[in-house]
């Protein structure tokens, strides 16, 4: 049998350590009640105005100002939460970026002055090579393409997102400093495949295809590896024969896009969304088609488009992210055609070589979130600016609580030098009435009657307040209530 091992005893608490934690209560509870104590109104007492000496538009200003400070509070926090909302959408811009595709040749036979085409005699360390290079660059503000604006200024090729630019001989133009989107920002991998090319070359071509995969970001730092933060990239193999080739480009979209299948795309009307598009577009149709019941709001009823999607005659609203995964698709790559030229003719040319150029629609963060509403929302000076606001605002408390009491004060004095006998008098019988309560010595009559403690209550015969309807009846429920008779006989 094993042994449970030794014990471990608790040690005993010492008595400073419970004078300590004594202490430490006690501190606690002084500054919550000193937090309670604080005064937090900050509205002038009533009446105030008509005390103030040749001062009485001062207490209008500020209860104007009071009146000013609620409605401005009321309207910054009303702005506030709308650019919080604006930031948490993620809203998103479309801007145009260019792709340059270009090859260059070296060693080509036609390369070398000394060798001859019709002969067969070739040299032994003659290798054609090519090198291919795909740059990007993300266009001006000034040629920014917005949302939309997307489906008018698209251009009919092998992808909807790819349009074909018209310009001969145009260069790409360098980065401008700090530019932050760079090519590899908007991809997540790449691909060139190859075409079969004819025997006609004299030397055996390399179709193997070439791919990138964008590296994940380290979790200790937030910047990119090098791998993943470029604007071209560049490929050398053999060959000195014309080579068809295809560059696949699998977009990195945050949130991520699909593609979404005709049962889907049919009832919200889009053939590109995001997850969270997609529901909500679905949502929006059954709220549009009048769908949900009357008792249930959670539950809706299918249509045609809807039994399609859903194989059903009724659905449940929380469920409308698992009717809508089975139909998105990963969005299909951008394809970029391209024919690798090693010919004298098209490298002999004046402005050879001449690039290949596609622009593409890609998505990017509004630059008004980044440069503005993001630093806006998390300004450090922002707390500090609170908490100066409200060490002013219990200041200010402190001074009204002040006035309140100097009110209070100059209303006792001014009652008094008015009628002193009839303020006496009327002081003494509060002071009374509040000494009857404190001492447990005040009791009701009735529901509905007042405290029996002033004069009325001491006379008796007609016409006093016992003669009345209300004192009978008060009188005859406290006879009726168990216990009363029976304590008092």
């Amino acid at each position: 049998m094993m042994s449970a091992g030794p014990a471990h005893h608790q040690l005993p608490i010492t008595q400073a350590q419970i004078q300590q934690e004594s202490h430490r209560r006690e501190a606690v509870n002084h500054l919550a009640k000193l937090r309670s104590r604080k005064p937090t109104d900050k509205t002038l007492p009533d009446g105030v105005e008509e005390t103030l000496v040749g001062e009485g538009d001062v207490a209008v200003a500020y209860k104007k100002l009071r009146d000013f400070e609620r409605r401005l509070d009321a309207t910054m926090s009303r702005k506030r939460l709308d650019i919080v909302d604006s930031v948490s959408r993620n809203a998103k811009r479309y801007k145009t970026l260019r792709v340059w595709i270009t090859n260059t040749v070296e060693d080509q036979y036609w390369q070398n002055n000394n060798f001859n085409v019709d002969s067969f005699d070739f040299p032994s360390n003659l290798e054609s090579t090519y090198r291919v290079k795909i740059e990007g660059r993300l266009l001006d503000d000034d040629d920014d393409i917005t949302k939309d604006e997307e489906d008018g200024d698209k251009m009919d090729t092998t992808d909807d997102s790819t349009k074909t630019a018209t310009k001969s001989g145009a260069k790409p133009v360098p980065a401008k400093p700090g530019q932050r989107y760079r090519f590899s920002h908007f991809f997540k991998a790449l691909t060139v495949d190859f075409d079969q090319p004819t025997a006609s070359g004299r030397l055996p071509v390399d179709t193997t295809a070439i791919e990138w995969k964008k590296p994940e970001r380290t979790p200790a730092g937030s910047n990119l590896p090098a791998s993943a933060d470029f604007d071209e990239l560049t490929f050398k193999r053999h060959g000195d024969e014309n080579v068809n080739i295809t560059i696949n480009l699998y977009r990195h979209e945050d949130p991520e896009r699909y593609e979404l299948l005709p049962e889907l795309s049919d009832v919200i009307d889009m053939t590109e969304a995001t997850r969270q598009e997609a529901v909500a577009g679905l949502f929006e149709y059954i709220k549009l088609m009048k769908l949900q019941e009357d008792d249930e709001k959670r539950n809706f009823r299918c249509d045609d488009l809807l039994q399609k999607l859903i194989g059903r005659e009724s659905g449940h609203i929380p469920q409308l992210n698992e009717y809508v995964t089975p139909y998105l698709r990963p969005l299909p790559p951008i394809k970029l055609p391209y024919t690798i030229r090693m010919d004298q003719e098209f490298h002999s040319a004046p402005d050879a070589p001449k690039p290949t150029i596609y622009d593409i629609l890609v998505s990017v963060d509004d630059p008004l979130r980044s440069k503005h509403l993001v630093p806006f929302i998390h300004n450090p000076s922002y707390a500090q600016t609170l908490r100066e606001i409200h060490q002013l605002d219990e200041s200010l408390a402190v001074l009204i609580q002040a006035v309140g009491d100097s009110k209070a004060k100059h209303t006792f004095l001014t009652s008094m030098a008015n009628d002193p006998v009839g303020f006496v008098k009327n002081w003494l019988s509060s002071q009374k009435r509040d000494l009857e309560v404190i001492m447990g010595e005040a009791t009701r009559a009735g529901a509905a009657a007042e405290d029996p403690v002033g004069d009325e209550w001491r006379r008796g015969g007609k016409g006093s307040v016992w003669d009345t309807s209300n004192a009978r009846e008060s009188v005859n429920v406290l006879l009726s209530k168990q216990g009363f008779t029976a304590g008092h006989r």
